[in-house]
This record gives structure tokens, C-alpha cells and sequence, in this order.
């Protein structure tokens, strides 16, 4: 539990980020690329063990999560557009409500035992992600571009489930720090390449602000997923209720941290989300 604490701490850190991000006018995606750059070398750093290139290669993983790393990026741009037009609130709902794939396939494919206080813990956490991340406006899609969050909730899922089915199946502990690096600089290279084609691959974009934010954002965002996976190893609980209290957690903190640090305002609504929070949380951890 304290590994996957961690990762709730972690990941509710690069959401404060990202509110600074717009705070200070930061470059995003130079510093997005900046942070997987900086998460790639926290694994080379607290790697174990040294490894070639061509002992990295050979690894049964390493393609698979080379490819992740290309998804991680393609994601993120989906989930930025879809922040443009159907706003954030509608973009971060499909991101924490994607809970359901990895949950699903964990039941399905690991044969993962849920009692009814688990499947009810896991509905009321579906509805907390929902009047959590409400505002007085209401949640609302533009239809011709309902096809965004759409693409949000499958890319953030598979994303959960594909770490989960290369931890499972193809990493042993101590390929933990060298599998995290292996996402994000292939994730960092694909950026690379992606500024390259846009042709807004400049230097005047990397500036001292993009840089330090991306250095703020790469160290959460490599123990995020570090101790996702030492978490997803431990017995004490299964894939699914993992994957549900992370994302519940998350919704929790980030909207905690948001009232602390931002002076974010609650409504009841609001306020219902965060109760229910709670409860799912404790339904699926205890029972």
C-alpha cells in the first residue's frame, strides 16, 4: 500500500505542475518532451545494474515498450486537442474514468476476483471522477468532436493495461528502473521527431521556463509509474483494485491540493465526488 500511495503522491504532483504550467506561461509540449528526457535518465540513474544497448535490445520487453513510449506521446496530443475543444474538464473525466479498461481486462484475462462490495466500490468511483471533475457549467462535448475524449478514455486505458501485461508477463523487479526509462525516452525521441515534422522544433522554445518545468514534471512523472509497478507486484490486492484506487486517489488528492494550493472553489457536487471518493476507496481496498 505505501508503493501505491507513492504513485497516488507522485501523479498528483504532475497535476500541480501542469496548473503552474499555465500560472508561468510555460511552453507545454517542449517541456512535456523535456520531462521524458529527465523521467528516461531517473531510470538510467537508479538502474541497479549497467546495461548495453544491445543487452537492452534483446530484453523480451523492449519492443513493446518501445512502441509504448511512441502510444504515451500520441496519447498526450490527443488529450491536449481534446482540452482545446471540449475543455478540461471533459478531457480529464475520460482520462480517470478509463479505470474501467485495465479493470475489465484484469477481471477477464487474469481471472482477478471482485466481491460486490469491490463492484460497487468501483461504480461509486466512476460516479466520484464524474462530480469531481464538474464545474458549475456542467461537462459539455462539442459532437462533432465527441470522437476526442473517446480516443482520450481507450488511449489512457490500453496505457494502464499494456504496463500491467509487461509487468505481469516480462519484468522482474529489477527491471523496474530500466523499463521506466526505456518508455520515456522512447516517448522523449518520439517528441523529438514529432517537433521535427511540425517544424516548431526551435530553440526559442526551450527556454529556462520549459526546461525547469520539464525537470518538475520528470521526476513525479518517473516514480508515478515506478511505483505503479512495484505496487501492481505486490499480493495484498489485485490488478483491478489497484487500478481503481489509483485513479480514484488521484481525483481525490489533485482536487485536495487544488483547494490548498490554488484556492480552487467547490461545489456540492463537487464536494458529493469527493465523498464518494472516499467510500469507493474504502470499499475496494478492505473488501
Amino acid at each position: 500500500m505505501i508503493d501505491l500511495a507513492l504513485s497516488v503522491l507522485c501523479s498528483s504532483l504532475i497535476f500541480v505542475v501542469f496548473k503552474l504550467f499555465s500560472v508561468h506561461k510555460v511552453h507545454t509540449l517542449s517541456a512535456i518532451i523535456t520531462n521524458y528526457v529527465v523521467a528516461s535518465i531517473c531510470g538510467l540513474v537508479f538502474n541497479p545494474l549497467t546495461i548495453s544497448l544491445p543487452q537492452l535490445m534483446s530484453k523480451p520487453w523492449f519492443l513493446g515498450t518501445v512502441l509504448l513510449g511512441v502510444f504515451f506521446l500520441l496519447v498526450f496530443n490527443i488529450m491536449a486537442k481534446s482540452s482545446q475543444i471540449n475543455g478540461v474538464g471533459v478531457t480529464s473525466v475520460a482520462t480517470k474514468m478509463s479505470l474501467v479498461v485495465p479493470v475489465l481486462f484484469a477481471v477477464m484475462y487474469y481471472r482477478d476476483k471482485l466481491s460486490i462490495l469491490q463492484i460497487m466500490g468501483i461504480i461509486l468511483a466512476l460516479a466520484a471522477v464524474y462530480l469531481a471533475s464538474s464545474r458549475e457549467s456542467g461537462l459539455k462535448m462539442e459532437r462533432n468532436h465527441l470522437w476526442l475524449p473517446v480516443l482520450v478514455f481507450l488511449g489512457s486505458g490500453c496505457i494502464d493495461t499494456s504496463i500491467k501485461f509487461i509487468q505481469e508477463g516480462y519484468l522482474m523487479d529489477s527491471d523496474y528502473p530500466i523499463f521506466s526509462s526505456t518508455v520515456f525516452g522512447a516517448a522523449a525521441l518520439s517528441g523529438f521527431v514529432f517537433l521535427g515534422i511540425k517544424g516548431t522544433g526551435t530553440a526559442a522554445n526551450f527556454r529556462f521556463k520549459s526546461v525547469l518545468g520539464g525537470i518538475g514534471l520528470g521526476i513525479p512523472n518517473y516514480f508515478s509509474i515506478f511505483f505503479l509497478l512495484r505496487a501492481l507486484n505486490h499480493d495484498s490486492l489485485n490488478s483491478a483494485s489497484i487500478f481503481t484506487i489509483n485513479n480514484v486517489a488521484i481525483v481525490l488528492f489533485t482536487t485536495l491540493l487544488g483547494i490548498i494550493l490554488f484556492k480552487e472553489i467547490l461545489t456540492s457536487k463537487n464536494w458529493l465526488g469527493v465523498g464518494l471518493a472516499v467510500i469507493s476507496i474504502v470499499l475496494v481496498a478492505l473488501f
